[in-house]
């Protein structure tokens, strides 16, 4: 083989695998320097659950033939740096390990040892007036589907423990496990805003999720379908 098809295969070769390496490693968020639009819903908003709708565009990048649209500048930064981080997730899909001890002195608990439950996973806070506001409600569900292989794990992500979360649940009436997360697996979950809940079937999947404000009746539509 003469050198001038040598190269001619290994250009060849070099087309492949490019070809080969995935959509996410080839793309990157584009800024938009032409018009924005009047009013857009923020991307970044929408995705830590603060449903702002739709407001002053300040900032925008094309991103996979798409544009999204920021209502601050310096959030711009954090689009780019992930931007699978901010899109609508995929779903179905398989739920990340959860492996946390009880609050008090109840067991350890694992997602894994669950299968063949719904469980809906709270990440809660005891300084996010949301996510108390929302116990009540999470209670109820509890108690009308818990003998029928229904749960909910009310996740803290409080950093001090018991310390806070003790007198909290000492001044509640919550008859569902309270795990203490005191070791980043909100981090592994993707949580970027609390209230963070994510309904998990009977196989292990996260079939649906909610952040920020949630439509509690949204919330029990979604379980009882679950639940069938």
């Amino acid at each position: 083989m003469n050198k001038k098809a040598i190269r001619a295969a290994l250009v060849g070769a070099l087309g492949l695998l490019l070809a080969a390496v995935p959509a996410r490693a080839q793309e990157k968020p584009t800024p938009i320097t032409g018009k924005l639009p009047a009013k857009a819903e923020c991307v970044v908003c929408s995705a830590a659950g603060e449903g702002h709708g739709a407001e002053k565009a300040v900032a925008g990048v094309m991103y996979r033939g798409k544009a999204y649209y920021f209502c601050n500048k310096k959030e711009v930064a954090a689009f780019t740096e992930d931007p699978q981080a901010f899109l609508p997730p995929a779903l179905p899909r398989p739920a990340p390990a959860l492996t946390l001890k009880s609050a008090g002195e109840g067991p350890t608990m694992t997602l894994a040892g669950m299968k063949g439950k719904v469980a809906l996973v709270d990440f809660w806070a005891t300084w996010c007036a949301p996510c108390v506001k929302a116990m009540p409600d999470l209670q109820k569900l509890h108690d009308k589907y818990d003998s029928k292989g229904f749960t909910v794990l009310g996740v803290s992500i409080d950093e001090d423990g018991m310390k806070s979360v003790g007198p909290f649940l000492a001044k509640k009436r919550l008859t569902y496990p309270i795990l203490l997360d005191t070791g980043g697996a909100w981090q592994r979950w993707g949580v970027r805003a609390v209230p963070a809940m994510f309904l998990i079937d009977r196989n292990g999947r996260i079939v649906r999720q909610w952040t920020g404000k949630i439509d509690k009746k949204e919330v029990e539509r979604a379980v009882a379908e679950q639940m069938g």
